[in-house]
């Protein structure tokens, strides 16, 4: 069994039942963590509809956070749910601001190591995840 994510008529994604719950549910998780709806819409007759707007605002909040955090922990948690998420806004044909803009260091998830505070979250990083997932997301 699977459900397919779209947008309007548009086809984003086809997983399987138990992969779809696992990214709607960390995508409500996530939606608290950045005050911004997550656009995900309830599974109806084995669809989930794609608010393509308000999702992109939601993942430019969350690509936004995770540039701008030097902590290890908070940007591991985030990685693999953006760079699935980065796809959907691709292929729903979305642009998202934070991929141009300069991170800045948010002070309030601050990691600090041996040499001082980490690096922020790398971008490089985060469209290669979402390349290799993108070759795993049937439509």
């Amino acid at each position: 069994m699977s459900r397919y994510f779209r947008a309007g008529g548009l086809s984003l994604w086809n997983p399987s039942n138990r992969v779809a719950d696992l990214f709607v549910r960390t995508g409500e998780a996530f939606a608290t963590l950045t005050e911004t709806p997550s656009g995900l819409g309830p599974v109806i007759a084995d669809e989930h509809e794609i608010d393509p707007d308000a999702f992109a605002a939601f993942v430019d909040a969350l690509t936004r956070q995770y540039r701008s955090s030097s902590h290890v922990i908070l940007r591991s948690l985030l990685e693999d749910f953006l760079a699935t998420a980065l796809v959907l806004v691709d292929r729903s044909g979305r642009d998202l601001p934070s991929l141009r803009t300069t991170a800045v260091l948010d002070p309030r998830d601050v990691s600090v190591g041996v040499d001082g505070i980490r690096p922020h979250g790398s971008l490089q990083r985060l469209l290669g995840l979402a390349d290799d997932h993108a070759t795993a997301m049937p439509r």
